[in-house]
């Protein structure tokens, strides 16, 4: 199939995608911001220059504050700013608590890492094992779920579950709390899959670095880590290497454990204010992580890069995507990092190492060429995940559900320490506008 131009917008659609009268959409070109071409049946405009323009609006729009930058840095966006000692996002790099979240992704275990962010101590042999009555509860209420149900709302039908049969639930003791995630993230990895016929399994002790990020390359364990039951569940049967992909699941949940504060993690500590439990706490945190603009963002990507790969050029699928008018080129462009997703960087390097993946990263490959052409921002964790669902045989949900659990590690560190501020002091006070 030959390689197309990305079909060009009429004024009247570009008008209604940047939702502005036509009058504005002439201002626009008078003063240099947008470029059209006449022809003979008015004039067009390039739909990847426009959905960049539109990109930029909503950025600066008073609609819609932008994060403020300043030295390097996010400065509070326009409710307000709160302290924490979990992510730092500096000159587009990413660290938990002054660990580079790139080296403890190369070097760690993805349990490691959570239990050091909830307890502050360092244990390479941290394992997560379901709690007691754990899989007796949830395998009958996920039996009577519908055909169809994907994993992603498996989690979210599985912590309800565990909840109820917790008399510890609502125990805001640190240690209590990271004992109790461990057992849910365990029960919500091994419950994704299809079967739930067998005992979930119990994760064996694994040998890890002394330190976080000491330089040493670890070894992810074979059977009974959460990066090993994602595979298992997310690409049975796959053709790529077992193994190595494991790795790259298990840095890609490091890579995702926390991110300052977006959404769902405001959410979750909002909740932990008002003194919810860990699992209320998931369960808001879920809530917002169901999102497009959120948790769901790989969805997309992941759509447009199997047209690529099914032959689609590159540049139709783009300009089919903006033609929707539901935004943006998926997997492409932050409110926070400048020039570069450190995240997505790393996936998609792992990736390159990856038997089998040739296809996938073309795709992105190709989708991030023409992106760049048209003056485009830069690829995103969302696009990367969306590549490592691709190239592992997965379907278009993995990358949330990949998501949502590593997520879930770094909702509960912001709990723990919400749990030691004064309560309710999360609650805003509205302020009215109406008649």
């Amino acid at each position: 199939m030959a390689d197309q131009a990305p079909a060009r917008l009429s004024a009247t659609e570009t008008a209604a995608r940047l939702g502005v009268k036509p009058a504005t959409l002439y201002a626009y070109v008078s003063r240099g911001l947008l470029g059209r071409e006449r022809g003979a049946h008015g004039s067009t405009f390039d739909p990847i220059e426009v959905e960049r323009f539109a990109a930029s609006r909503r950025r600066n729009g008073a609609d819609n504050p932008a994060v403020l930058i300043k030295d390097g840095r996010p400065a509070g966006g326009p409710l307000m700013t709160i302290d924490t000692d979990i992510a730092l996002i500096e000159d587009d790099q990413l660290y938990y608590r002054g660990k580079p979240a790139a080296d403890l992704a190369r070097t760690a275990t993805f349990e490691s890492v959570c239990s050091w962010l909830w307890t502050g101590h360092w244990d390479p042999t941290s394992t997560f094992r379901p709690l007691p009555g754990a899989p007796a509860a949830v395998r009958p209420v996920l039996r009577a779920l519908p055909a169809g149900v994907g994993p992603a709302d498996r989690i979210r039908v599985v912590v309800p579950v565990l909840a109820g049969i917790d008399p510890l639930r609502d125990v805001l003791e640190p240690a209590g709390v990271a004992h109790r995630a461990g057992g849910l993230i365990s029960t919500a990895a091994a419950v994704i899959g299809a079967e739930v016929d067998h005992d979930l399994p119990r994760a064996p002790v694994l040998r890890q670095p002394r330190h976080p990020g000491d330089g040493a390359v670890h070894r992810v364990a074979s059977a009974g880590s959460v990066a090993e039951m994602l595979v298992a569940a997310l690409s049975p049967g796959g053709s790529v290497d077992h193994d190595q992909l494991v790795r790259i699941v298990n840095a890609t949940l490091i890579l995702l454990v926390d991110h300052d504060l977006a959404v769902s993690t405001l959410a979750a500590r909002a909740a932990a204010s008002a003194r919810a439990n860990p699992y209320a706490v998931v369960i808001s945190g879920l809530g917002a992580l169901d999102s497009a603009l959120h948790g769901n963002a790989s969805r997309a990507a992941h759509r447009m890069l199997t047209a690529v790969v099914s032959g689609e050029p590159a540049r139709t699928v783009v300009a089919n995507r903006i033609a929707t008018g539901r935004g943006g080129v998926p997997g492409f462009g932050h409110r926070i990092y400048i020039e570069a997703d450190p995240r997505a960087e790393l996936i998609m390097e792992s990736l390159a190492d990856l038997p089998g993946a040739d296809s996938a990263l073309a795709a992105a490959a190709a989708v991030t060429e023409v992106v760049g052409d048209h003056g485009g921002p830069f690829r995103n964790v969302d696009l990367a995940l969306a590549t490592l669902a691709l190239a592992a045989e997965m379907s278009e949900e993995a990358g949330e559900v990949i998501f949502a659990l590593a997520r879930i590690g770094g909702w509960i560190a912001h709990a723990i320490d919400e749990y030691s501020q004064p309560p309710l002091r999360l609650r805003p006070v509205g302020r009215y506008i109406g008649p």
